[in-house]
């Protein structure tokens, strides 16, 4: 049954004005009257550079959705640059999902498609259209061209091995910006692995996409038709009444977490899948995460815990072909948007070129997926992505360097009296949901400049933050309940013994209990130093990491149906 004849079939004054303002757009009458109404929900700005290309990308959805039958609507959301915006993007992912989900509900559509690209574009639309609960399909905006510098290939991951290089003085300011100017040469979202990518594997694992979504560049001209088909396909979900509730059930979400092991994606999957588990009322833990990883290694050979780009990827046969790889892991019969399971979608999809995804016999890294560490260091939780960790690091016991906030770590990380050296643990505090607030990239820090001049290159660091998704390390996150929840996290002193059990999932401030009693007894919760706007509710309301780091009062659906007339 269609919503938009609660608008667009009244009789009386309410149809007259619904109608009236509709035809000031030079649309006739019969357009949207009696045809499933799809919207298009756009994220496209130019402060979201990776979302630059959109308002093309909706020209496509619409051919596909005329196609069909149907009536396009487009409209704008907030739109979350992830390159640009102050203090993280993250800090707004929940009001954007807030407008997705209002947006939808007070407008007659019948069903929607989701644009996004950019990393917290994704989690948001999804967890807005959850919310609502209505046919969706999700078209994402694809990464960019492979970047070259020098010759070679290069990704956002080489960022992080610039910016130390750099710091080290073995890369000059003219050589940071040929690389700077190589490295983004198409419109698209990041070509790593990184969490925008992982995002676009996460919408497609769920079956949330049409197959191949995921990979296509967004300068192919692949994207386009996939956009169209995706216009296609939406009307004939409205038609079927086939929802997101019927597509995300708890075997989906398993599904998602071993495809995310698969391709060593971001550890903010974690976070984001938790989100919109919580939406659409699917009980998913943290714990569920390292469950359904264990067994899963990684056959995408994919920066930054492989070699290759998404590019590669692609033409190596996308998503489909790494989901066969691990086919034998999946539940095949999960139902997709095209109408068809997992097990037809990705049947017959093997692999074009090996080097790029292999199979679970020869994977590229027995170690794969998200570990979930726990310990008094992390009651409720942390996250460690192993495969693009040290191993000589995953059992480890060091002393702990403190940084009480970000500001103390920029103050001290370069300066040649601090104490440390590469056994030792860098903390940073305070970084976390309420604590920043909104959880920035800051876990994985860049390592102390005297430490750098001897060739070290990675160290354990532990944060209540998060990391890119193209960011690297021997790096703990998302630790939880963060300092600013007093935390252990925010007991640690300078000095004080860490020990690190990635095979045994442990966490662990060598302190003892009458110890850290005591400090305890010490410290003091903060009080929430803004008073008004939108942080102030974010920090009044949101959960902590382990949880999704979500807002309270925003777990489960309201449904769509909007009883009351605007006039």
């Amino acid at each position: 049954m269609l919503r938009s004849p609660g608008w667009f079939g009244r009789k009386g004054k309410d149809g007259f004005i619904y109608r009236a303002w509709m035809k000031n757009q030079g649309i006739p009458d019969d357009e949207f009257r009696g045809k499933p109404v799809i919207g298009i929900c756009n994220t496209w700005s130019e402060l979201t550079p990776c979302n630059a290309h959109f308002r093309e990308l909706a020209e496509s959805v619409k051919r596909g959705i005329w196609e069909a039958g149907g009536f396009p609507v487009e409209f704008p959301v907030m739109s979350l640059g992830e390159t640009l915006m102050k203090p993280t993007a993250m800090l707004f992912r929940n009001l954007a999902s807030m407008d997705v989900e209002e947006s939808i509900r007070a407008n007659p559509v019948d069903g929607v498609v989701l644009l996004c690209g950019c990393d917290k574009t994704t989690p948001s639309l999804v967890m807005g259209a959850c919310s609502v609960d209505l046919p969706t399909v999700v078209v994402s905006g694809g990464p960019m061209l492979t970047g070259k510098y020098n010759g070679r290939d290069i990704g956002t991951s080489d960022l992080w091995r610039f910016s130390e290089d750099a710091r080290r003085g073995i890369m000059t300011e003219e050589e940071l910006n040929l690389a700077e100017a190589g490295m983004c040469r198409s419109r698209g979202h990041c070509a790593v692995m990184g969490t925008a990518s992982s995002m676009a594997c996460m919408v497609e694992s769920l079956g949330l996409s049409l197959p191949g979504n995921a990979a296509i560049p967004a300068a192919d001209a692949n994207r386009k038709v996939l956009a169209q088909l995706s216009g296609r396909r939406i009307v004939e979900m409205v038609r079927d009444d086939v929802k997101l509730s019927d597509i995300l059930t708890r075997e989906a979400f398993e599904n998602a977490i071993r495809v995310n092991a698969a391709i060593s994606g971001s550890t903010n999957f974690v976070i984001h899948l938790l989100a919109i588990a919580g939406r659409i009322g699917v009980p998913l833990s943290i714990d569920d995460f390292d469950r359904y990883s264990r067994d899963i290694p990684l056959v995408a050979n994919i920066q930054p815990s492989g070699k290759y780009f998404m590019e590669d990827m692609y033409y190596a046969g996308g998503l489909p072909s790494v989901m066969h790889a691990i086919r034998a892991h999946l539940h095949l019969d999960c139902l997709t948007v095209n109408g068809r399971t997992v097990g037809e979608n990705v049947d017959g999809r093997r692999s074009l070129n090996t080097t790029v995804i292999a199979d679970m016999e020869q994977p590229f890294n027995e170690v794969a997926g998200v570990v979930i560490l726990k310990g008094n260091l992390c009651e409720s939780g942390a996250v460690l992505k192993p495969s693009a960790a040290s191993q000589a690091l995953m059992q480890h016991t060091g002393r702990a360097v403190v940084f009480e906030d970000i500001e103390d770590y920029k103050h001290k990380i370069d300066d040649p009296d601090l104490d440390v050296d590469e056994t030792c643990v860098l903390v940073l505090k305070n970084v976390g949901p309420k604590g920043y607030p909104g959880m920035p990239e800051v876990g994985n820090m860049g390592l102390p400049a005297k430490l750098l001049e001897k060739g070290i290159t990675d160290m354990i660091r532990i944060s209540d933050g998060r990391m890119s998704g193209t960011g690297f390390g021997t790096v703990v996150l998302h630790v939880s309940p963060e300092a600013a929840e007093g935390g252990t996290l925010a007991l640690v002193e300078d000095g004080d013994m860490i020990r690190l059990d990635v095979p045994n999932r442990r966490l662990d401030l060598l302190v003892e209990e009458a110890e850290l009693e005591q400090r305890r007894s010490n410290w003091k919760n903060a009080a929430n130093r803004f008073t008004r706007g939108y942080v102030k509710l974010f920090v009044d309301h949101v959960e902590q990491a382990h949880l999704g780091a979500d807002f309270d009062f925003l777990k489960g659906k309201s449904g769509s149906e909007v009883s009351r007339d605007s006039h």
